[in-house]
């Protein structure tokens, strides 16, 4: 059974997301998109920070944290044009509720956009991490 901090973890998504958990804390963020309502405005950090894995009343949580932003990349076009999109944080935080998809393997996500939808950003086991 795959568990954490057996070693450095790496994941992704479809849009190129890539973050890898180093078992010493650390942790490399690229192109991740912001949650909840932040992801509305387009913006995808890149850096480096920490991560820790914590318990809460819902499960195993791995709680990141962007401590320096190296790079700012826009989603789309259309939000880099617009005016009023507000600056991209140079630190941010997430937590990534921990889940297993239909054959047993761990996923990590989180939600975007409206809470009220429901709408998950699901990263999954990089092949060969």
């Amino acid at each position: 059974m795959n568990t954490f901090n057996e070693s450095d973890m790496g994941w992704e998504n479809v849009e190129g997301t890539r973050v890898v958990l180093r078992k010493d804390g650390t942790a490399l963020v690229e192109k991740l998109d912001g949650r909840d309502f932040d992801f509305e405005d387009g913006w995808r950090l890149s850096g480096t920070g920490t991560w820790q894995l914590t318990d809460d009343d819902g499960g195993q949580v791995v709680r990141l944290a962007l401590t320096a932003r190296t790079r700012v990349e826009s989603r789309s076009p259309a939000t880099a044009t617009e005016t009023s999109a507000p600056e991209p944080p140079s630190t941010y935080a997430w937590s990534f509720y921990v889940d297993r998809d239909q054959h047993d393997e761990l996923k990590l996500f989180f939600f975007y956009g409206d809470p009220g939808i429901g709408n998950t950003y699901v990263m999954t086991r990089e092949m060969g991490s």
